[in-house]
């Protein structure tokens, strides 16, 4: 009889992860606080499957620039310090990681493991027929406002063999809805991608349903693990203990909640927001994914629709829309595409993207026998998701991973 894995956490790492090892014969279950699955984070993301611009926030200059952010009312950043020892324990490991040659160390992990998850999703479309996500190869366009950062950029490129270092006008014959627009230049990767993760995440929950292999529980919030003697063997719900072979926390920013003794997981959200922008006839939206580098702003057409997102708030665990910041995003993405659709039907949208101080994920074991973490991806869960839990599923099945994972188990 095959091994039953529990996961808990049914957004997109935890989708993926369960679509793994299902893949590779497992019997799966997955629990999900909420009633719907991918409803928080993984509802309406950036749709970028940024595959080479995967460098942490991390660096060398951030904390000096971010200062000069947050005197700016039009900041990208967002910082309101809490009396909360977890959010300042996050901030000094995260300025202890602002070292160049930290940030890349740990971009090269990200990269080798965003490879590693386009390869991966690239199997499932074509071996599975994956499809409905409005998933497209569409390419990205870095582009810059300021002809000092255009020059440092052109300078460390992620991949110089896969992107072309453009000018403004190469960038307007490349993507025509840049015509207009306030950038000296950019750096275009062609192979990069964009999808619907939402959509992504429902797709793969029929596919586990119609498997037999997998079931959900919805709406059933985890109170406890049980454990004893080096591994783990229950989750407690309110009304319900749950006994499990083997545990796969995938819970987001909340999972430090599950914390077991002598289980350190350093996260913290970062809240960020998206609009969702009707692109109708007439309308000239960008076809391309566009990332404007210097207001540190994401476009990606998905389907018939823009989708908007920016900013890094790290305000504490208070999920709610703030309307300036909404605000303030939508003035800028008007006035650098004032004729991509219609901005004033864009649907609104905040998300808790869980972060570690370095930018690399918690992936792989634990100290218990048989809990395992999949968390942690940030801003990099949709294009890491497959990747992730292909690798959880090869090493619960105790098979060599794929990639080198050291950096990840930290």
């Amino acid at each position: 009889m095959a091994q039953r894995v529990c996961i808990i956490g049914g957004g997109v790492i935890g989708l993926a992860t369960a679509y793994a090892l299902v893949r590779d014969g497992f019997e799966v279950t997955v629990v999900e606080a909420r009633d719907s699955l991918g409803s928080e984070t993984s509802f309406a993301n950036g749709g970028q499957l940024s595959y080479r611009y995967v460098a942490p926030l991390a660096d060398a200059g951030v904390p000096l620039q971010a200062i000069g952010w947050m005197l700016r009312g039009d900041s990208p950043l967002k910082l309101r310090p809490r009396l909360d020892p977890v959010q300042w324990r996050w901030m000094a490991a995260f300025l202890a990681a602002c070292r160049s040659s930290i940030n890349r160390e740990n971009a090269a992990h990200l990269l080798r493991l965003a490879l590693f998850s386009q390869s991966t999703l690239k199997g499932w479309r074509e071996d599975d027929g994956l499809s409905g996500f409005h998933w497209r190869r569409n390419g990205k366009l870095v582009t810059f406002r300021n002809a000092a950062s255009f020059g440092h950029a052109r300078k460390k490129l992620a991949d110089p063999q896969q992107q072309q270092v453009l000018s403004a006008v190469e960038c307007a014959d490349l993507e025509p809805a840049l015509a207009d627009a306030p950038f000296v230049g950019a750096i275009y990767t062609p192979d990069e991608e964009v999808g619907d993760c939402h959509a992504f995440c429902q797709l793969l929950a029929e596919r586990l349903n119609a498997s037999g292999r997998c079931k959900f529980r919805l709406g059933r919030a985890v109170t406890g693990i049980r454990h004893s003697d080096g591994s783990v063997s229950a989750i407690e719900f309110v009304d319900e203990v749950l006994a499990v072979d083997q545990l796969v926390i995938a819970a987001g920013h909340r999972s430090p909640l599950l914390a077991l003794p002598g289980l350190h997981l350093p996260l913290y959200p970062l809240k960020g927001y998206s609009l969702t922008v009707p692109i109708g006839t007439g309308h000239r939206a960008p076809d391309v994914s566009i990332t404007d580098y210097d207001r540190k702003i994401v476009y990606a057409r998905i389907g018939e629709q823009l989708r908007v997102a920016a900013m890094v708030d790290i305000v504490g665990f208070d999920p709610s829309i703030d309307p300036e910041r909404l605000a303030l995003i939508k003035r800028q993405a008007c006035d650098t595409f004032p004729n991509a659709g219609d901005y004033d039907s864009a649907v609104e949208w905040a998300g808790m993207r869980p972060a570690t101080p370095s930018g690399v994920p918690l992936l792989g074991a634990t100290a218990y026998r048989n809990l395992w973490l999949n968390l942690g991806h940030g801003a990099l869960g949709f294009t890491l998701a497959c990747g992730s839990g292909r690798l959880l599923s090869e090493l619960i099945g105790q098979r060599q991973p794929s990639i080198d994972l050291r950096g990840f188990n930290h």
